[in-house]
């Protein structure tokens, strides 16, 4: 008998990522891997060798007749559209006609027998250029006439400039945030087979296959039910997946359809890098009032974003940005505005926050430039200003949403604790009273998330669950897997809806074949909106199951009941499998589609009003830091964070998720600089000069717990919350601790004013900015 008083893998426990061995083993098939056919074909990208300009003429010929090419493409080959703008504002072409807009900007695709061959091709080109006037970074674009992208938002509550008049203080400044490549270890690619009339199937690395799928057959020419998106796993996305795969995808599928052979696309990380989207750069002017305790009374503040030449994702980004501006702090008064200028860089995209982390460092620095103006520990100020509930009124958002579920006060107040934070922070002072050239920081920093995508139509999902007739349950969601862990917790999800083992469900390719319109793995997503419509396509099953086995025994519904691997009904106990194959034997149906669309949520765009979120995650970290005074170099001594993921699906997958996005934000806000030079190239295009955190920038001491205690206030699946851009903002608690360090060398006598990312350079020069009198 297969009853077993233990399950494998339920929700709640910990459960290694399904493809761990895999992954370590080099035994997991990425798209790359999939064996090639005979007589596929190679396609590379010709690009820009100038920022702004106007085409005047485009020599191909030498580049068709290099050995190995099969052809060229330009837009004169587009049999549909030549735009695979991800928001339908047709700014995006393929490949441009009349002008180049970025330096690298792709202009045209060869397509040869090998991808050295298709490489070595596209250096070929002759194109003759009437170079035009560049802006590449906000303020130059401001400058320029200020051209944007996509609308501006607004959002405003209470009268702010009465409240700013009437504030006792008030300081205005400038903080520029610097933007992020995304690095995944997975470039992009897409591997298109062309089939009969206008099919074709395209492989790629995408966390949007339904947006491939409509953007390939809107490039066609054809209807979505022409083209299959399938995607197994990606080495990585951080949103740098989501829409910046149409080109990819496009030109693989342009290729195989006008070859009828099978083609294969991969840049090489320079050309990912200078040819895709990034994390927006902002410059946030920022004007805050603030009585003598530190409370703030009042906060203008426009934040201006390098967008790149299109709109692309810079709307929501920038949106997100707003919305995310008060971190975890009522605002009384506030007015913040959004400025998405249009640049001469490549166009910028989503990226894990998608603006939410410029929106919070941006709430960070206000809150730090109050400490240093009275004298106080940034801590106190913080939990000054955190919002509170009902009682007071400091509840509502500048968004105008009520926060219902504020736990912010005992995330940190345990973790100040736990962390010893204020013996710390008194060792730190300590130390650098005495002098010297290593000076010590310390800093401990909320995180407030909303959780939804501001889109309100993206959150829907659906699933699709087959139990076959030995047992075995084959699993299907539209949400992809990047290495984040999502197949495995939904997985277990519909183990323990079954109360079966979690081997026993087989996870799937997601494929547009099977679930349809699926939204992007993206605004941390995934396990809420996948989650919950596996559970209703497994609830759906079940109940078929329990109507069948209180039919076949004489029993009420109500005597079923699922146990380990067995379920019974009455006084009988039958094995799961028995079970599947007489509900087999009798035609019950085993097959269901699922569906979840989020409940509560609406957004008013035009008004700046609604409620964009279905809930918040929140979370603390504490960092301390010793910086060299004379070289600007830093390590990072210790990181304790705390983190609320509500009621953990998985906690070993969330506690990864958390340490990596912690790291990846410290990194951001660290080493990770993006550089462009006059002439508008990106300078920092491979791994040899765009620095992420290695293994030894971690924390010495790196110690993360989950807010074991805490449960989602809003039903979601298994009343969990998302974990996969919340913790990112935890690193900005380094990129404090480091201003504190700086500030050591004037006696704490003025904020610092870093710029993000604090580079050892910008640390050395902040110190001898200091020390020279501001």
């Amino acid at each position: 008998m297969e009853h077993q008083t233990a399950l494998k893998g339920l929700v709640s426990t910990d459960r290694q990522h399904d493809s761990a061995i895999k992954h370590v083993t080099g035994r997991a098939e990425y798209c790359d891997d999939i064996a090639e056919p005979v007589g596929t074909m190679h396609a590379y990208l010709g690009t820009s060798t100038v920022a702004h300009g106007r085409i005047l003429s485009m020599d191909l010929s030498a580049v068709a007749a290099a050995p190995g090419v099969i052809g060229v493409l330009t837009a004169e080959d587009i049999p549909g559209h030549n735009d695979v703008s991800p928001t339908g504002k047709n700014d995006e072409p393929v490949f441009p006609t009349e002008k180049v807009e970025f330096h690298g900007h792709p202009i045209f695709a060869v397509v040869a027998d090998s991808r050295d061959a298709a490489r070595r091709a596209a250096e070929l080109a002759k194109v003759e250029y009437e170079e035009l006037p560049l802006a590449l970074d906000p303020l130059a674009a401001r400058a320029a006439g200020g051209a944007l992208v996509t609308d501006p938002l607004k959002l405003e509550r209470g009268e702010v400039a009465p409240a700013m008049a009437e504030a006792p203080h008030r300081i205005t400044g400038r903080m520029e945030i610097g933007g992020q490549d995304h690095m995944y270890l997975e470039g992009h690619i897409a591997f298109a087979v062309p089939g009969e009339d206008d099919d074709v199937v395209v492989t790629s690395s995408t966390q949007h296959p339904s947006e491939a799928q409509h953007m390939v057959a809107h490039v066609l020419g054809v209807p979505s039910n022409a083209v299959t998106i399938n995607v197994r796993r990606m080495g990585g996305g951080f949103g740098g997946k989501e829409s910046q795969m149409n080109l990819f995808c496009a030109v693989a599928a342009l290729a195989a359809k006008k070859w009828n052979r099978p083609c294969k696309i991969r840049p090489d990380r320079d050309q990912d890098m200078t040819a895709t989207g990034k994390r927006h750069d902002f410059v946030v002017d920022y004007d805050v009032g603030f009585d003598d305790q530190g409370k703030i009374t009042a906060v203008d503040g426009v934040f201006a974003a390098r967008c790149g030449y299109t709109s692309d994702l810079s709307g929501p980004v920038t949106d997100r940005a707003l919305f995310h501006a008060d971190n975890a702090y009522f605002y009384p008064n506030v007015r913040l505005k959004s400025e998405p200028l249009k640049t001469n860089t490549v166009s910028n995209t989503a990226f894990r926050g998608f603006g939410g982390p410029q929106g919070v460092v941006a709430a960070e620095r206000m809150i730090e430039e109050i400490a240093y103006k009275l004298g106080k520990d940034p801590l106190e100020v913080r939990k000054a200003n955190f919002y509170g509930d009902e009682t007071d009124g400091r509840n509502l958002t500048p968004y105008h949403q009520t926060v219902e579920d504020n736990i912010i006060h005992r995330v940190v107040e345990e973790l100040e604790e736990n962390a010893d934070y204020q013996a710390r922070r008194q060792a730190v002072l300590d130390h650098n009273a005495k002098g010297g050239v290593i000076r010590k920081g310390i800093a401990l920093t909320p995180v407030k998330f909303g959780i939804s995508f501001t889109a309100t139509w993206y959150n829907q999902a659906g699933s699709l669950i087959h139990i076959y007739n030995d047992g075995s349950i084959h699993l299907n969601h539209g949400g992809t897997e990047m290495g984040q862990g999502l197949n495995t917790k939904i997985a277990q999800i519909v183990a323990d809806a079954f109360q079966v083992d979690f081997d026993r469900v087989k996870i799937t390719k997601t494929t547009t074949e099977k679930v349809p319109n699926t939204s992007a793995t993206a605004a941390s997503s995934g396990s809420d909106l996948n989650g919950m419509a596996a559970l209703d396509g497994a609830e759906q099953i079940k109940a078929r199951l329990v109507a069948f086995a209180a039919e076949s025994r004489g029993v009420s519904e109500d005597q079923v009941q699922f146990l380990p691997n067995t379920v019974q009904i009455g006084e009988e106990m039958v094995p799961f499998n028995t079970l599947v194959k007489e509900a087999y034997m009798a035609r019950v149906h085993l097959s269901a589609a699922g569906f979840y669309k989020t409940p509560k949520i609406h957004w008013d765009r035009a008004a700046g009003k609604g409620r964009p979120f279905f809930y918040y995650a929140y979370g603390a970290s504490c960092s301390e830091v010793s910086i060299d005074t004379l070289t600007g170099e830093y390590t990072v001594d210790r990181t304790d964070i705390l983190h609320d993921v509500g009621r953990s699906l998985n906690p070993i997958l969330d506690k990864g998720q958390v340490e990596g996005a912690f790291v990846q934000g410290m990194g951001w806000l660290t080493t990770e600089e993006l550089w462009w030079d006059d002439a508008g190239r990106l300078r920092t295009h491979a791994p040899s000069t765009y620095k992420i955190p290695l293994a030894s920038d971690r924390p010495r001491e790196f110690n993360v717990e989950l807010a074991e205690w805490s449960v989602n206030k809003e039903r979601t699946i298994k009343r969990s919350k998302a974990v996969g851009e919340p913790p990112f903002m935890l690193g900005i608690s380094v990129f404090e601790a480091l201003s504190m360090a700086v500030a050591s060398v004037n006696e704490y006598r003025e904020c610092p004013r870093l710029d993000a990312p604090a580079t050892p350079e910008r640390v050395l020069m902040a110190c001898e900015r200091l020390k020279a009198g501001g």
